[in-house]
């Protein structure tokens, strides 16, 4: 019975030392996928596009919220000396003013989506190339991005989003 304890107390000894061994070989890198696309020339150059067509559409949606407050203040100072009919007409071209606002506004913020999702479609094949060859040269087990995951701590050391960055950059 001794005999059958120590040699179940040995195995189980064993077990762990070469588990324990097994996980030490295991190695895991970190990146930053947001800090790799908007550090990156690539990601950069997007970034100068996309904000150059935010700024113009923008300008629009500006330019017809004016053109709103314009209408609504002549309608609310005006409307005490208008005929019904006039006011009736005035109000229902604000309203469709108003409309055709609300849609412009609603169709650039759908627009800006389809344009960040087009940028991170082109952009992201070559990042994870750079990403599976820096893992595999490096013997990497895993990788995980420390953007979409919150993950209370990780080693700066296995961070190499800045070579991939210069990786990527050379490659483009």
């Amino acid at each position: 019975m001794k005999r059958f304890f120590y040699v179940m107390t040995v195995t189980t000894m064993l077990i762990f030392v070469w588990s324990a061994s097994a996980l030490a070989a295991d190695k895991i890198g970190f990146i930053n996928l947001q800090e790799i696309m908007q550090g990156s020339t690539a990601g950069k150059k997007a970034a100068d596009d996309f904000k150059k067509y935010y700024d113009k559409e923008t300008q629009k949606i500006q330019s017809m919220e004016q053109e709103l407050k314009k209408m609504k203040d002549d309608l609310d100072k005006q409307s005490s000396i208008m005929t019904a009919t006039a006011r009736n007409e005035k109000e229902t071209a604000y309203q469709k003013k108003l409309r055709d606002y609300q849609l412009l506004v609603n169709d650039t913020n759908e627009e800006l989506k389809k344009r960040d999702q087009e940028m991170t479609q082109k952009i992201m094949p070559g990042i994870i190339k750079v990403v599976r060859s820096i893992a595999e040269k490096e013997k990497y087990t895993l990788v995980i991005d420390v953007a979409t995951m919150p993950i209370p701590y990780f080693d700066k050391a296995s961070d190499f989003s800045k070579r991939v960055i210069e990786e990527f950059n050379k490659t483009k």
